[in-house]
């Protein structure tokens, strides 16, 4: 990556704005205005582009230590880089699980040495993912890594009294249990969406309600013992409503929606083809849309990827037997525009707040998700929200290309990623 520590963004539109300038030098925003001069700056033409405070991502698989077959954390770093991130969250599904200090400081350090982005582990709830005791959830906060944000992502806290204690023991140093909303009992061997395209295709359905329930008790356990609560990859209409009254009741409940879940629905099952296979599963047009709507209104705070990569053997096989999980690091921005901008429904600073300071500010990262404002950490991204494109999965940074968006031309192209005004992405290339 360059070492240059100067730089001036020409004519960038702030938030979608007029067009300004803004000057970086030594890790901050060292100035914002029109016709700022250049000094010993290295100029970054920026007119038509629009920036954005770097993206901040609650949920993404880096797979290391375990399966590095299908991601590591330098290369998963590089697709968040490449999408316009400057933070990700590691989830804590690894081989070994990322249940002990020992694991989540590994992973911090091998995100520091890639230099790409911030990478913050998520720690375990539970041992091993068992469901049934506490990982170390305050050596993990107390590690270098600082982990604030817990899951079990992949598998429910199912268990109503493990699940209140974890929401009990975190509030000791402003934790936050993130979620996986799935009853296990009513979704075993489901293979997608309950529904009629289910009925029609004879594969097991993936009812609502077992995401709806969850969220339901947990939210009402969080306001019960007065603790932070934050839930992943919501994918219904019920979920939504539930939120939404969980907040009017004064629950501190925060929720994610992932880009696929705001464009796609159960109906690409009909080709049977297990790129669209992913936990929680496509839903309907009608839940998209409350989905859109919870997004627009503030009900569900923030954009998350889940990107979950997969190695090819593992997408290419018949549904049944097929993993779950898509990519979706270096295409996020793009649905997001595609799905919320271009209808309407938010402009670019719903976009900043949505992908950027909401996400910053539930994983208690201090240092992103900041206004892009004098004596800010200049992490930046430029964006051509003009440009289209075709996606390309053998052209991604990722090492797994299970993108459902092959083939799909989307609008919009990050041109520059600014890492604390060092560029990790500069005319759409890697540094």
């Amino acid at each position: 990556m360059s070492q240059t520590t100067t730089y001036l963004l020409r004519g960038a539109r702030l938030l979608g704005g007029h067009p300004t300038d803004l000057l970086l030098r030594d890790g901050v925003v060292a100035a914002v205005g029109a016709g700022l001069d250049a000094g010993d700056a290295r100029v970054v033409d920026a007119e038509g582009l629009i920036a954005l405070p770097g993206l901040v991502d609650l949920h993404t698989h880096l797979r290391e230590p375990g399966r590095e077959d299908a991601e590591t954390v330098a290369s998963g770093a590089r697709a968040a880089a490449m999408g316009g991130y400057t933070a990700v969250h590691a989830m804590a599904n690894t081989d070994p699980v990322a249940d002990t200090a020992g694991v989540v400081e590994q992973v911090w350090r091998l995100g520091r040495d890639a230099g790409y982005c911030d990478v913050q582990p998520v720690g375990a709830v539970t041992q091993n993912l068992d469901g049934a005791h506490l990982a170390e959830l305050g050596a993990m906060a107390d590690s270098i890594a600082g982990v604030r944000v817990f899951s079990d992502d992949g598998k429910c806290v199912s268990d109503a009294l493990l699940m209140r204690r974890a929401l009990e023991y975190v509030k000791a140093f402003d934790g936050v249990i993130a979620q996986h909303a799935q009853e296990p009992r009513l979704t075993e061997h489901a293979q997608m969406n309950e529904g009629v395209v289910s009925d029609r295709l004879g594969l097991a359905g993936w009812p609502a309600v077992a995401e709806e329930a969850i969220i339901a008790r947990d939210c009402l356990l969080a306001e019960h013992v007065g603790s932070r609560l934050h839930i992943c990859h919501v994918s219904t209409k019920g979920s939504v409503q539930i939120i939404r009254w969980a907040k009017s009741r004064g629950c501190d409940v925060t929720a994610e929606v992932t880009p696929h879940h705001l464009l796609l629905t159960d109906d690409l099952a009909e080709s049977y083809d297990p790129i669209y296979k992913v936990n929680p599963p496509l839903r309907t047009a009608e839940d998209v849309r409350a989905l859109r709507e919870g997004l627009a209104d503030g009900t569900i705070d923030c954009v998350a990827t889940d990107h979950a990569p997969h190695p090819i053997e593992a997408k290419e096989t018949e549904w049944s037997n097929a993993a779950m999980g898509m990519i979706g690091l270096e295409t996020a921005l793009s649905v997001v525009q595609h799905a919320m901008v271009d209808t309407g429904l938010l402009d670019w600073a719903g976009v900043a707040e949505r992908m950027s300071a909401a996400p910053a500010r539930i994983g208690r990262l201090g240092g992103q998700g900041r206004p892009l404002a004098v004596g800010e950490p200049a992490n930046v991204t430029l964006y051509d929200a003009d440009a289209t494109r075709e996606v390309d999965p053998t052209a991604m940074v990722s090492k797994s290309a299970n993108t459902p968006y092959r083939g799909m031309r989307l609008p919009g192209r990050v041109v520059a990623t600014f890492l604390r005004g060092v560029p990790t992405v500069l005319d759409g290339k890697i540094q």
